[in-house]
């Protein structure tokens, strides 16, 4: 069992991230400062909850938090920064996105972005703190919501199944339909596929329409 230990202040936010892994999309965040008046039964790491349990929690998390926000990176963004330093800019922008400023932020993983106040990595954190388990829930719902909208927009691509990430199926769709404006091209997947068409078109890319 992973340990942290709780700072001993009134404002915690909890800080979480979805979507590192997909081929296609905004990697989203999260930051919550919870009330303590007003507790929030079933917090749990979101990817081990239902989508019906995640909706009604992700409801009841924007009513009852004392602030809640989101931030991202865009495709374009995490092609030019990387994944992983995109997503430390989307964590920068949650919490600067929050209507209290916390006196520490509890970040979930091993890294934690340069923040104007106090911040600890805490590993398992989604599963651990009750605040970055919010931010989990609410960036996880946030994203899949994104991601059926593009699934309505480019339903042969099966968004609403993989949620963007590496899966035969898409991989295949790739392949079949080129690749799409919100594909991640620095992205192994994607940018090999791209390389191969374009030796076999003689053209630079191939964009899905």
């Amino acid at each position: 069992m992973f340990e942290y230990s709780r700072p001993k202040v009134e404002w915690i936010a909890g800080v979480d991230e979805v979507g590192r892994g997909p081929l296609i999309g905004a990697v989203v965040t999260a930051a919550v400062i919870l009330d303590p008046a007003k507790p929030i039964k079933g917090l749990n790491d979101s990817k081990k909850l239902s989508e019906k349990k995640r909706l009604l929690l992700a409801e009841e998390i924007k009513e009852k938090a004392l602030c809640w926000a989101l931030g991202r990176a865009e495709p374009a963004e995490i092609d030019q920064l990387n994944i992983l330093h995109a997503t430390l800019l989307a964590m920068q922008r949650a919490v600067a996105g929050l209507a209290i400023t916390p006196q520490w932020a509890l970040i979930d993983g091993n890294r934690c972005p340069a923040l104007a106040m106090p911040a600890t990595a805490v590993v398992k954190g989604d599963s651990l703190v009750p605040e970055i388990s919010a931010a989990s829930i609410l960036a996880k719902v946030a994203r899949d919501a994104e991601m059926q909208l593009l699934h309505q927009a480019h339903p042969q691509f099966g968004f609403a199944d993989h949620k963007g990430y590496p899966t035969a199926a898409h991989l295949a769709a790739i392949q079949r339909y080129g690749i799409l404006p919100e594909h991640r091209r620095s992205f192994k997947p994607v940018r090999l596929i791209v390389e191969q068409h374009a030796q076999q078109t003689g053209q630079c890319e191939v964009t899905a329409r």
